[in-house]
């Protein structure tokens, strides 16, 4: 089989798909709902009952604005970014909740990676720099993942950077 694209031909020395972390899953967020919304009709009606009906109607709004919180939540979650490292490649791919991708292709010969850190709590943002212009990455990362992940990268940059290898059969 014969391709076209030389890309195929390039071992990849490093892969990573970073995706936005969510720590409630669709049947917690079920749940959740559930209960606020039980706990807010509950305690509308008791205001309804008291004559204070008008609550009753702020409190259907609370679950609406908190379900509108969550759904608006998950649709960012969409959101996911790529960076791929070869030998001569360096292609960092983000797509947006919206589905909008926007796609760089750098020389990892000349890519630095360069780090914001704070005393208090570690990497607060990371970029790579190539001619003179700065591309963020990894921006929804947390700062201990954001370390572990520019330590991975360093170290495909620095295998690029020391050019292919090859494995000489016999």
């Amino acid at each position: 089989m014969v391709t076209d694209n030389a890309d195929d031909l390039e071992p990849t020395i490093f892969s990573a798909t970073l995706t936005p972390h969510r720590s409630l899953n669709r049947v917690g967020f079920l749940i959740l709902m559930l209960l606020f919304g039980s706990v807010s009709f509950i305690t509308g009606i008791l205001f309804l009952v008291v004559g204070a009906w008008p609550v009753l109607g702020f409190f259907g709004l609370d679950v609406l604005l908190l379900y509108w919180a969550f759904r608006l939540n998950y649709r960012h979650a969409k959101a996911y970014e790529q960076v791929i490292v070869t030998s001569s490649v360096l292609k960092v791919r983000k797509v947006s909740h919206l589905g909008r991708v926007r796609e760089w292709v750098l020389n990892p010969l000349w890519v630095k990676l360069d780090k914001v850190e704070s005393e208090e709590f570690g990497i607060d943002r990371l970029f790579l720099i190539s001619r003179g212009k700065k591309l963020s990455i990894a921006s929804f990362l947390s700062p201990d993942e954001k370390a572990g992940f520019a330590r991975e990268l360093m170290k495909a940059l620095n295998e690029a950077r020391r050019g292919p290898t090859r494995t000489v059969f016999s």
